[in-house]
């Protein structure tokens, strides 16, 4: 009986031969924790098509964040969900809006240990739900740059490291990169939501952030999920008009867009393991169907192994306390 020269199984027969060949890593520092927090109310939330996830009080937040803190996560992006919404969402860029005294609550309780991310949109902030200001029933692009960028200047303000202007609103990040150099605060970086589809997988968030629209959809702003190509085009558009990061969302279904993007561009590349993503797993896992464990790894390392340099994940805390036990999962 003749053997092939090649046998890969060489390399997977100890733990220590499968370290030693492993192509992709993952570690609590590429993993960006999205985290709500609500106005008005003194005790967590829960979240209820989120299991495990609440909309947190200020001294929650606080807690949270602690806590990922001493697991290794660093990064953060937080959306607010205010007390009172209107038409324009002003509480979005009020100084006393509710992701400002967040923003100034954990710069001043962690200094500059986290990366504090603020989401930059309307849609948590207007009574309508939609991610710009309305002109009868379609939203005014250019008018709602000019928002974005009051909404930027605020957040930049108030301590965030990163903005992150999620509308998919054309010739947003130029706008924001604008009003953030002449406000002083050319040092704040910009992660642009540059690749963000029109998703059936956002249901969860909408319950959570309480964003979903009182009319239409967003299919006239955010990306039709059959384009794969407009995806590099939208991505390259922000990195002209200044964007530092920029990401693809959603993930799982879109890991050919990561791929994509990760092949045409050098910048980081962010990808967003969004809502019914999580809620997914957790419903799977409620009814005994899958290995929770397993599963999350795969998910997250699959997005690495797209090309995602960091992912936004709701598993972040519940991963990187279990990532250093990865190894005995096999």
């Amino acid at each position: 009986m003749s053997f092939p020269t090649e046998r890969p199984r060489r390399l997977r027969a100890r733990p220590a031969l499968r370290r030693l060949a492993r192509e992709t890593a993952l570690s609590p520092t590429d993993l960006i924790y999205p985290m709500f927090v609500r106005e008005a109310i003194t005790e967590p939330v829960p979240i209820e098509a989120m299991p495990g996830q609440v909309q947190h009080s200020l001294d929650s937040l606080a807690r949270e964040v602690e806590s990922a803190l001493r697991l290794g996560v660093q990064s953060f992006v937080l959306f607010g969900i205010p007390a009172v919404k209107d038409g324009g969402g002003s509480q979005a860029w009020d100084e006393a809006g509710i992701i400002q005294q967040a923003l100034r609550r954990l710069r001043d309780a962690f200094g500059g240990d986290p990366v504090l991310i603020a989401d930059l949109c309307l849609c948590e902030y207007t009574d309508h739900g939609h991610c710009g200001v309305l002109d009868g029933d379609r939203v005014d692009n250019d008018r709602t740059l000019a928002v974005y960028q009051r909404i930027a200047t605020a957040q930049a303000d108030a301590g965030a490291d990163v903005i992150a202007p999620s509308g998919m609103m054309d010739g947003q990040v130029a706008a924001i990169r604008s009003s953030l150099d002449a406000a002083g605060f050319e040092d704040r970086a910009i992660l642009a939501y540059a690749a963000k589809y029109a998703s059936a997988f956002y249901g969860p968030f909408r319950e959570a952030a309480g964003s979903a629209p009182r009319q239409g959809d967003r299919r006239g702003y955010q990306m039709d999920p059959a384009n794969a190509r407009e995806a590099v085009r939208e991505v390259r558009l922000d990195i002209a008009e200044g964007a530092d990061i920029v990401m693809v969302k959603p993930a799982l279904a879109y890991l050919d867009v990561i791929r994509r993007v990760r092949e045409a561009i050098e910048l980081p590349l962010a990808a967003y393991n969004v809502s019914a993503e999580y809620a997914m797993v957790k419903a799977a896992a409620a009814h005994g169907w899958i290995d929770e464990r397993r599963v999350i790894r795969e998910i997250l390392l699959g997005i690495r192994r797209a090309g995602a340099d960091m992912v936004l994940t709701y598993h972040a805390r519940e991963a990187a306390a279990d990532i250093p036990c990865w190894e005995e999962l096999g």
